[in-house]
């Protein structure tokens, strides 16, 4: 099989973060011998608006007249790149559009993206629901990250929906956390990433910052953007991870920390819920709840046992959930599928 993957985010380096779910995912998609095509930025000209920040889509509002240069680069891309391919693979809503002018059937999966404001695959299942049946209709599957997204899609009267989260690597061995115990937050430094509560919420804590943002002036002490390898060293380092979100789509973040065997204390917003089960792998609260979300990390801060017993929980669930073996499985299942259409 031959797979053409679109993607208007994708690693430019070693140490981007940007669309490295995507790069990981051809990567087992290959090792089980799919041939893989990558239609990222710069096998498309981007005109600059996929550089590390906003991405695509925040840029657009800022340059919205673009736009229409912007798509007949993509489409050309991919329909040179697609020319021989079995099917395309596009990614969010946008990366639909574009593929329905591929010629070839395609399937797209949904992440959803708080920086996307309005123009979240979420927000726009949820509130216009007619324009995201209309942009889905020739789509063979539509795969959303997410039990909520896959909801909010199915209402809008989309058939053909599954529900596959990101792969995630699952280390074989754990480590014991640092000493004193500390909190660690990884993420843009954004509104909807609830950086405004968690500063307030964590006041005389022990926290590690790690990301930027425009609100790296609430967080000064941050440590900025990490190479991968030393994100995770912090996960084995952390005693809790935070993700205090106000809008979320698929939450790596939390998936990677309860891979590591720590327990997380999120809010209650998209695909969050599907990772941490309340009292069971970590604790939820309402987004914006800053006295809830203060109370639940003193609470785990306080009781190392109810830590390990949370954290324990945390990796066999995201283990069962996310292993990269479980999501390519069903991923080919889903090319599978479309192609018998």
């Amino acid at each position: 099989m031959r797979v053409a993957v679109f993607t208007t985010s994708y690693p430019r380096h070693r140490e981007d973060f940007g669309g490295r779910f995507i790069f990981d995912a051809a990567e087992h998609l290959r090792e089980r011998g799919i041939d893989v095509d990558v239609v990222a930025p710069g096998v498309y000209r981007d005109y600059g608006l996929a550089d590390e920040g906003r991405g695509v889509v925040g840029h657009l509002r800022r340059r919205p007249w673009v736009a229409p240069l912007l798509l007949a680069s993509m489409i050309r891309a991919l329909r040179r790149v697609a020319r021989d391919a079995d099917l395309v693979h596009a990614h969010w809503l946008a990366g639909a559009v574009v593929a329905a002018f591929s010629r070839r059937p395609f399937v797209v999966t949904l992440h959803g993206s708080g920086s996307a404001g309005r123009l979240d695959d979420l927000h726009l299942a949820r509130y216009a629901r007619r324009l995201v049946a209309l942009i889905l209709r020739r789509a063979r599957v539509v795969i959303c990250v997410s039990n909520a997204l896959a909801t909010a899609v199915r209402r809008a009267g989309t058939p053909h929906v599954v529900v596959i989260p990101n792969g995630i690597d699952v280390p074989e061995h754990v480590t014991h956390e640092s000493n004193p115990p500390t909190v660690l937050f990884a993420g843009r430094l954004s509104s909807e990433k609830g950086i405004e509560e968690l500063v307030t919420a964590t006041q005389g804590l022990n926290v590690v910052f790690v990301g930027d943002g425009p609100l790296r002036s609430l967080v000064p002490s941050t440590l900025g953007i990490v190479p991968h390898d030393e994100l995770l060293r912090l996960y084995e380092q952390a005693a809790v991870v935070v993700c205090p979100s106000r809008s979320e789509g698929f939450p790596l973040v939390c998936a990677e920390a309860m891979a590591h065997g720590r327990p997380v204390v999120a809010t209650t917003v998209g695909g969050l819920p599907d990772m941490v089960i309340h009292e069971q792998t970590g604790l939820l609260v309402e987004p914006g709840d800053v006295s809830a979300l203060r109370a639940a990390l003193e609470r785990l801060l306080s009781d190392p046992d109810l830590r390990r017993r949370y954290g324990s929980a945390a990796r066999k669930r995201i283990a069962a959930l996310c292993s990269w073996d479980r999501v390519t499985d069903a991923t080919l299942d889903a090319y599978r599928e479309a192609l018998s259409k």
